[in-house]
């Protein structure tokens, strides 16, 4: 079932593959009445969902768009993926920190692509590496899709589990901290991203997630991400437990990359009136 609200979206801008306008467009025949993009550490692609809105007129009439951002945190404990709501777009702390992000992202690359020479003999073209950089935000899947192209892999999730993962990359990182004191600094709200899945790939236990919350909360964390496309409903039903235990707000999303997950736009088991409701609706309430 698809719900009305999705607060956890992806376009070109960051690794998705649907532009703003398109993802714009997808959700105003979707029945979906309030959404964010929340691209990776990146926050260009708000306005030009705002222009699409405005140019649709009265197909995006009672459609409330919220902007957001997905910082991608790590530290000596582990990896984190932290939400921004509702920020000054402007000359902020956020959009600072996602300009130090790209330069992280582009330091990556780099890497990865020295490893595919040194590790697979796969050497890309100038042109094709200067297509790589020239992305809003290059992560795997980009480079992902072009060894696909390329003839290297079948799919985007073989070539980053082949040619990515088996080797760490050593970089600077953006900690979960500066993410949380960034945005609150911005005049938006710092949500925890699929707590109990961590940066995306872990699994971790109640006591490693409060953990996790009682730390940020220090920093000004104000919310979790309650319903999520991948939850069980016992997750969801602890994280909801969880966000009233530290009072909390929660938040409702899918992580929609387009044709990069399987993942459908609006689906992450929200219904109005279900339990908790209260808890997102507070966050709508805070929000600007």
């Amino acid at each position: 079932m698809t719900s009305t609200i999705d607060l956890h979206l992806h376009s070109t801008v960051s690794d998705g593959t649907d532009s703003p306008e398109e993802l714009a467009e997808k959700v105003c025949r979707s029945g979906i009445r309030i959404f964010s993009l929340s691209d990776h550490d990146a926050v260009d692609g708000a306005e030009r969902v705002r222009e699409t809105l405005a140019r649709l007129g009265a197909a995006a009439q009672g459609i409330r768009f919220i902007n957001g951002v997905e910082f991608s945190c790590r530290d000596n404990e582990g990896k984190y993926h932290i939400l921004g709501y509702g920020y000054d777009e402007g000359n902020s702390e956020v959009r600072k920190l996602a300009d130090v992000a790209h330069r992280i992202r582009i330091g990556k690359l780099e890497a990865r692509m020295d490893i595919l020479q040194s590790q697979f003999d796969i050497e890309l073209s100038e042109e094709e590496k200067e297509n790589l950089r020239s992305e809003y935000n290059p992560g795997k899947p980009h480079l992902g899709r072009m060894l696909v192209k390329k003839g290297y892999a079948p799919d985007i999730q073989t070539a980053i589990a082949t040619y990515m993962d088996p080797f760490r990359v050593r970089s600077l990182w953006i900690s979960p901290e500066e993410a949380v004191t960034a945005i609150k600094d911005s005049g938006g709200i710092p949500v925890l991203a699929h707590g109990v899945f961590g940066s995306g790939q872990e699994l971790l236990d109640r006591e490693e997630l409060e953990g996790r919350i009682t730390r940020f909360q220090k920093e000004g964390l104000e919310g979790l991400e309650c319903w999520y496309e991948r939850y069980t409903p016992e997750q969801q039903a602890m994280m909801i437990e969880l966000s009233r235990k530290y009072g909390l707000c929660a938040t409702a999303g899918s992580d929609y990359h387009g044709k990069n997950k399987t993942v459908v736009l609006g689906d992450n088991h929200f219904e109005e009136g279900c339990e908790g409701s209260e808890l997102l609706e507070a966050f709508l309430e805070k929000v600007n």
